[in-house]
């Protein structure tokens, strides 16, 4: 049986180092979470929401999915939002997506994908409701283009929850980022205006 303990050497080493330079961080860290940010990213393993943003465990409450999608069908999605929101009392919620996206790319082509197809499906509604702009373009700007165009359209979706309208209506001061990362680059961009209000609309 294989037992990964490469991983395991790998994570006491992680946690011998935070206590060495830090004692009671992990005390601390256990005895309550209280993070300002809610992330909704792809599920990529180059894109690690911490990781890129150069924060500590503690400090970023993350969803993550193939292609960084929110539907009013997706009820793991709904209640990472619902306890982010109304337990956590964040401040932010970002939306990250990535250039080089699969889940983009694989929408993108002409051929089936087996059952996430019915996933793929949200991405070919953004295509559909920006194939003017996007049919114009060569396939590589396509892609980047629908990476971004999709981030817009999922932050569109998290301000339409009845959980953030709720919230917003209830005084709470929340506020919706859509980002987008690039892989070659390390760096982030600021794709939409910050959404404040519900009556803010994104985009």
């Amino acid at each position: 049986m294989k037992t990964l303990q490469q991983l395991f050497a790998r994570n006491r080493e992680w946690a011998a180092a935070i206590q060495e330079k830090d004692p009671g961080f992990f005390p601390a860290l256990s005895r309550q979470q209280n993070p300002d940010y809610l992330w909704i990213g792809c599920s990529d393993s180059r894109v690690p929401a911490n990781q890129i943003v150069n924060l500590p465990p503690g400090e970023v409450f993350v969803h993550r999915n193939v292609a960084n999608v929110v539907v009013h069908s997706d009820l793991n999605c709904l209640a990472v939002i619902q306890f982010a929101v109304e337990v956590l009392e964040v401040g932010h919620i970002i939306v990250c997506g990535h250039y080089g996206c699969g889940g983009i790319n694989a929408a993108l082509e002409d051929r089936h994908h087996g059952l996430i197809d019915n996933w793929l499906r949200h991405i070919g509604d953004v295509y559909r409701f920006n194939a003017d702009e996007l049919d114009e373009m060569e396939p590589r700007r396509r892609a980047r283009r629908l990476c971004e165009l999709n981030v817009i359209e999922q932050v569109k979706n998290v301000c339409a929850t009845t959980i953030v309208q709720n919230a917003w209506e209830q005084g709470q001061e929340l506020n919706v980022h859509g980002w987008i990362y690039d892989i070659g680059t390390g760096l982030l961009s600021e794709l939409c205006e910050c959404v404040t209000g519900a009556a803010q609309p994104a985009g």
